[in-house]
């Protein structure tokens, strides 16, 4: 595990991580969803697979996590977050190419850093929480259509969050460079009724998609 320094605009903090070194020549950055922290299953489950492909790989939690709370705390912190961890990534491997992604509220907050000027190579979102569960009047949008680089939504058919699909799909519609992977029967965390599996391995499971994307 390696601290890494974040300047927030409340003062300067120190988020945990855990970096692992790979040899493909990319560097996948992951974060957490809103209610989660780096070590939930799904994300070591994902991460694990992509250390497996040759990637390096870069999970990191949130200030408000490392606080201990539950709730997220400004955007403005997450995106200092995020300018932080990939200055991190540069530094441990500067030759190699850097992606971004995120469970639900990381993807987000993510793509909310690059429309402000973080510089990736790419995004790639493990179910973009479009809206909260049955309030699409309040798409959370306006600023994917200024992302240049090629962004990946990885979907699942049944997800609150981006219900309905055919708004969801109006939105990726706005983007410069985008596509989607639909997973299907797929909740927000990619349950599929009917089937239980570990959350580890439902996160491994998506790993092949996004280092698909990245070899593209």
């Amino acid at each position: 595990m390696v601290d890494i320094a974040v300047e927030l605009p409340t003062g300067p903090a120190t988020v945990s991580a855990d970096w692992s070194a790979g040899d493909n020549g990319a560097t996948v950055i992951v974060a957490h969803g809103a209610g989660t922290g780096k070590d939930h299953p799904f994300l070591t489950g994902f991460t694990g697979a992509l250390d497996e492909l040759g990637f390096s790989t870069l999970r990191f939690n949130f200030p408000y996590v490392e606080q201990g709370r539950r709730m997220p705390g400004p955007a403005a912190h997450a995106i200092a977050t995020w300018n932080a961890v990939v200055a991190f990534a540069r530094e441990a491997d500067p030759d190699a190419t850097l992606w971004a992604t995120g469970k639900s509220y990381g993807g987000r907050m993510a793509s909310m850093a690059v429309a402000e000027g973080l510089v990736v190579d790419g995004l790639a979102y493990l179910g973009y929480p479009l809206h909260a569960p049955g309030k699409p009047e309040k798409p959370r949008i306006e600023h994917l259509p200024a992302i240049g680089v090629p962004q990946l939504f990885v979907e699942g058919t049944n997800d609150p969050f981006i219900q309905p699909v055919s708004q969801f799909e109006d939105a990726v519609a706005t983007c410069q460079n985008a596509e989607v992977v639909w997973i299907d029967g797929g909740g927000h965390t990619f349950e599929v009724k009917g089937r239980k599996r570990p959350a580890s391995d439902i996160g491994a499971s998506l790993a092949p998609i996004v280092a698909e994307f990245v070899g593209r």
